[in-house]
């Protein structure tokens, strides 16, 4: 049975979404984790200030590309009124949906009273919800987490009260807001959550899902609609058409050669700098280099390489070094 976000968007059986990830998950970031299955992408998180300011910044997160479809502009904001009209300005760049943030933990944005801050107090989230999904014909949906501290679980009221304003799905990360990114995820309320007769929309786990297994139990063991994955597919792109091909086969496809992961680490590298212009594309690729070779012995000298070139030509004659250099040991 298809998973459907309002009337119009199908994201088939079990949808494997991409997390939002600030200065991660840009147009070339997108492209490569596309290119290996996701069902649906997020554009990195957008601040309703910035929108409503018309900051270069925050309007260039708004670049969304037709191959990228389905896909959702995830805003964040402390103040309703500025969400309202930011929701009005994304509605105009023709995403699929539009996802509010309440989930983010970084102090700089809980200390305007933003991301994870809401989960402090549910009736603001509750109309600043409203306020969204009115201002937009989009569907609305939202990424939390399980509560502002372990004294504050109130993931269950907040999943409840925002499908009764409007909500069209709801993705949870498995922590609260004071264990950061530390410890393990609980997906045992997101379960319930699902299991809830109240609820009606599509609930999407995240947190922790890094493997093929993983994904393929909990699947099973937490009942979700879909999985969403973040830091696991940063410099591995690969893992959606892993778990894709584990669930349609129950076999698992090998992991990517040394010449793939040249290709993909290529193709972003040209997408960056096409997005963003050669000076900045390559400097902001010099944070995925690692991952894309990350496990593979004796790479320190060429990633060094990478991350001081600063010419493309340069950058990919390593990249085609590493290809044969490393060859042999990868077939």
């Amino acid at each position: 049975m298809s998973v459907k976000i309002g009337e119009n968007i199908d994201l088939g059986e079990f949808p494997l979404l991409l997390a939002p990830m600030e200065d991660v998950s840009d147009p070339p970031f997108r492209y490569v984790c596309k290119q290996n299955g996701v069902d649906l992408m997020y554009t990195e998180f957008i601040s309703s200030e910035g929108l409503i300011r018309d900051a270069a910044k925050s309007v260039q997160k708004l670049d969304i590309f037709e191959y990228e479809r389905p896909i959702g502009i995830q805003i964040f904001g402390g103040d309703i009124e500025s969400m309202r009209q930011s929701a009005e300005i994304c509605t105009k760049a023709n995403p699929n949906l539009i996802d509010i943030n309440y989930g983010c933990p970084v102090k700089k944005v809980v200390c305007k009273g933003a991301g994870s801050s809401l989960l402090q107090d549910i009736d603001k989230m509750v109309a600043m919800t409203k306020a969204v999904v009115e201002a937009t014909h989009l569907p609305v949906t939202v990424k939390t987490r399980l509560g502002w501290d372990d004294n504050t679980k109130n993931v269950y009221e907040v999943a409840e009260r925002l499908q009764d304003v409007g909500i069209k799905a709801l993705a949870i990360h498995g922590r609260t807001r004071a264990q950061l990114y530390k410890g393990q995820a609980d997906w045992s309320m997101i379960r319930d959550i699902k299991r809830n007769p109240r609820i009606q929309i599509p609930i999407f786990g995240n947190g922790d899902v890094d493997s093929v297994e993983k994904a393929a139990a909990w699947r099973q063991e937490y009942e979700v609609d879909g999985i969403m994955i973040g830091r696991a597919a940063i410099g591995y792109p690969w893992i959606f058409r892993e778990i894709k091909h584990f669930f349609q086969t129950g076999q698992r496809l090998e992991g990517p050669t040394i010449a793939e992961r040249v290709e993909v680490c290529r193709t972003h590298l040209n997408k960056s700098i096409e997005w963003k212009g050669d000076k900045l594309g390559i400097f902001e690729m010099r944070r995925h280099y690692a991952n894309y070779f990350k496990g593979i012995p004796n790479f320190k000298e060429y990633r060094m390489k990478l991350v001081s070139l600063q010419n493309q030509a340069d950058i990919l004659e390593v990249l085609h070094e590493i290809e044969h250099s490393f060859m042999p040991e990868f077939i």
